[in-house]
């Protein structure tokens, strides 16, 4: 078989090979900023900020990160949503020589205390409502500075006097931080602090600039570190992708959050790179994304299956002009035909599938968007990208032409290896290539098709669900005996979360019960929807629960 021989099918507009920037990722802020400063930059329920005026706020926070003490190197949490200071904080942190480490606002306590004290973070940038969270977990961690901020800071008038109102109904609770030695104002930061901050030296190929946790079917969650140049890398990978997309000045939307690294390269860093408007929206209402493509007139929207799926099942889809979408890249999960289908000719833009890992930050295959592609297929691997199939259980053998094995991949954009964590580095790197876990087969052309799960993760609305993490938080409660999660079919969110449970003798416990009990110890997406009591789980010989075999029973009944 040709070496590459996807190669074969790459348009005459996009390189195979590409001459990265060796730069710090904030760098690019800085020149976006110099070159086109008065370009709007974020657009956010209404108001508006350009790139002169970000670059700005992010040299503020930048200086006061520093001031506080803040050396090259800490770490430094930022747990929001999308919104100005979600893009603010970020590239503030890395101009100040911090390392970022992003958090799911949806995190417990339980979550949110594991990630601070394993990346041994500093400081953290959150949301007002999430105060009373962080400070509990700030007992028990080495966290230092909270940075407060609000929705509302950014909001017009007048949203911004609405708001508080409306976050009270939501979530029932009224934050009003005060100044404190461990607390600081957002808004004050803005109105004080200068820009005068001290620029860091920074190796892009040694330094990291992000710590991303990512869930392991074993144990607790891992910090994949990703260097400036691991990212930078990507981000021009995906500009040579998006080649027809060069030549204007585009609108993004950005409703995949920037805490995933999915969200953060291919709308947030790629926009800043290419001096696009973000669209920010702080969570996906189906009738507010209509509204918002029909006034803004994105040009680019990076999403998920539940994603294209939620605006398809929208009853009054067709009142809403989408006409200026030319591309989409759907990742996380599996995108159906009918899905893309469907979702083209609303819009007559282009919705590919594409592939990647937080360890590979993180595309790093895709189908063509103005080109050859594969209905079923995750595409080619991406320039500079290489990826084969390795026969299972085997030294580095790779496997015939359609033969299923494990994919392996290697390029600029794989990670240096798990924070703190070796063992498991070792694991999946060797000699430069990362063993994605995932099972798949490549044809005789050279794309390639997935096939099966990384081990047993559910991807559940776009989210990884580890069933081991939700497993232990059952085994935990006082009736269970035995527990097993696993994906069922969803035809919404892909798959949804299953718990069979084997309750101890003389115990009783109610689909209610265990409900309540897991979401105080889940975030939201790992909760199990259904659960299924049984007198017994099917077992190897030696005691191991068969979880597929549980998988297969769901499936016939679909059948």
């Amino acid at each position: 078989m040709e070496s590459k021989c996807w190669y074969n099918h790459y348009p005459n507009e996009i390189p195979t090979s590409i001459s990265y920037d060796e730069k710090a990722l904030h760098a690019f802020l800085e020149d976006t900023a110099d070159k086109n400063g008065n370009r709007v930059a974020l657009h956010f329920m209404g108001k508006e900020m350009n790139y002169a005026n970000l670059y700005y706020r992010c040299t503020q926070i930048a200086h006061y990160l520093q001031s506080l003490g803040l050396n090259k190197g800490d770490k430094v949490a930022i747990m929001l949503p999308n919104c100005p200071q979600a893009v603010i904080g970020y590239y503030g942190v890395l101009m100040a020589g911090g390392v970022v480490v992003q958090t799911n606002p949806l995190y417990t306590e339980r979550e949110l205390e594991f990630q601070l004290m394993d990346s041994e973070s500093k400081f953290i940038i959150c949301l007002d409502i999430l105060l009373p969270k962080v400070a509990k977990a700030r007992e028990k961690t080495d966290l230092e500075h909270t940075v407060v901020t609000g929705i509302k800071d950014y909001l017009p008038f007048p949203k911004n006097i609405i708001y508080p109102f409306i976050q009270k109904r939501e979530y029932n609770i009224v934050v009003k931080p005060k100044q404190s030695e461990g607390i600081h104002i957002w808004k004050n930061i803005m109105e004080t602090a200068t820009s005068d901050y001290l620029e860091v030296d920074i190796n892009p190929k040694k330094d990291l600039a992000l710590l991303q946790y990512t869930g392991g079917t074993t144990g607790n969650p891992k910090g994949v570190m990703l260097t400036h140049y691991n990212l930078v890398a990507n981000v021009q990978m995906c500009e040579a992708w998006l080649y027809k997309l060069k030549s204007k000045s585009q609108t993004v939307l950005a409703v995949l959050p920037f805490f995933h690294v999915y969200g953060m390269t291919t709308v947030m860093n790629y926009s800043i790179m290419q001096a696009s408007k973000m669209i920010l929206m702080p969570k996906f209402n189906s009738t507010d994304v209509l509204k918002t493509i029909s006034k803004q007139k994105p040009s680019l929207f990076p999403g998920a299956p539940t994603i294209y799926i939620g605006l398809l099942n929208h009853p009054e889809i067709h009142k809403y002009d989408l006409s200026s979408i030319e591309a989409c890249i759907s990742g996380s999960a599996p995108l159906p035909l009918e899905v893309q289908e469907q979702f083209e000719k609303i819009t007559r833009g282009r919705l590919v599938e594409g592939y990647g890992l937080t360890e590979s930050s993180p595309v790093t295959h895709s189908n063509f968007v103005w080109g050859r592609r594969i209905n079923g297929s995750i595409g080619v691997p991406w320039p500079d990208t290489d990826a084969k199939i390795l026969r299972l259980h085997s030294d580095m053998e790779e496997a015939e032409i359609g033969e299923v094995g494990e994919i392996v991949v290697k390029g600029p954009q794989i990670m240096q290896g798990y924070w703190k964590n070796p063992v498991e580095t070792e694991k999946v790197l060797k000699d430069g290539w990362l063993f994605t876990g995932d099972l798949g087969y490549m044809d005789e052309e050279g794309y390639f098709y997935i096939v099966d799960r990384k081990k047993d993760m559910i991807i559940a609305g776009g989210f990884n669900v580890y069933p081991r993490e939700v497993e232990e938080i059952l085994y935990e409660h006082e009736a269970i005996q035995e527990a097993v999660v696993a994906g069922i079919p969803d035809p919404y969110r892909g798959e949804t979360v299953k718990a069979y449970v084997v309750l101890k003798q003389g115990y009783f416990v109610t689909e209610a019960e265990l409900n309540s009990y897991a979401r105080k110890n889940l975030a939201a997406y790992k909760v199990p929807r259904v659960y299924d009591f049984r007198d017994e789980l099917p077992k190897t010989t030696v005691g191991k629960i068969l979880r597929r075999k549980l998988v297969e029973e769901e499936k016939e009944k679909m059948l």
